[in-house]
């Protein structure tokens, strides 16, 4: 996952949450713990053809490895909980856990590891891995944009990235749909994921 110092947060008023800094490529360099409480794993898909339910996972950990001197040796690892997946309604929470989808009772865990970074220009990045879901692994690439770097009132050094990708499900087994009486399917076979990333240095 490509480091970069193109982008910090600009000085701000003693109120402000965040204290700005403007490290050097270099300096960003090092190991990160992705924060939970303030990343955001989602997706959307379309339903019915009319309309996109949005989702994420709440429960999940990860960890990313920044090169500044060479991004292209930069790493990422995420897992996540499938049981944590939340659509804002639980029934369909529950259909999404049950053997038509995720089977999270045989499959409890997705996981991402990197296999290749690559720096764009500017604050744009591109990360490919394997995504293994349902017992299936396949590549997966990822579009990055570096959000900034800065140093939180708690003294944690903190990094940022917005990421997208569109992945078909069925690709990884997940192909349970119904048809609709005019036409088409209940689910869509395209499914975009969203992130939005929050990653604290370790110490």
């Amino acid at each position: 996952m490509g480091i970069f110092n193109r982008k910090s947060n600009q000085p701000a008023p003693a109120t402000d949450t965040a204290a700005a800094v403007s490290p050097d490529l270099a300096a960003l360099s090092g190991d990160y713990t992705i924060d939970p409480a303030h990343t955001t794993i989602g997706f959307v898909a379309r339903h019915a053809m009319v309309t996109n339910v949005k989702g994420s996972f709440k429960d999940f950990t990860g960890t990313l490895h920044l090169d500044g001197s060479d991004p292209s040796r930069s790493t990422a690892t995420i897992d996540v909980v499938m049981d944590s997946i939340d659509t804002g309604n639980a029934d369909r929470d529950g259909h999404l856990k049950s053997a038509d989808f995720f089977k999270t009772d045989e499959f409890p865990t997705m996981t991402f590891r990197s296999t290749k970074a690559e720096a764009l220009g500017g604050d744009d990045y591109r990360i490919t891995g394997d995504l293994s879901i349902l017992g299936t692994t396949r590549p997966l690439t990822i579009d990055l944009e570096f959000n900034g770097s800065a140093k939180d009132p708690f003294g944690n050094e903190r990094v940022g990235f917005e990421g997208k990708a569109e992945i078909l499900r069925s690709d990884w087994g997940l192909s349970w749909n119904a048809a609709l009486e005019t036409g088409g399917f209940l689910v869509s076979d395209k499914i975009k994921l969203v992130f939005d990333i929050s990653a604290i240095r370790n110490a």
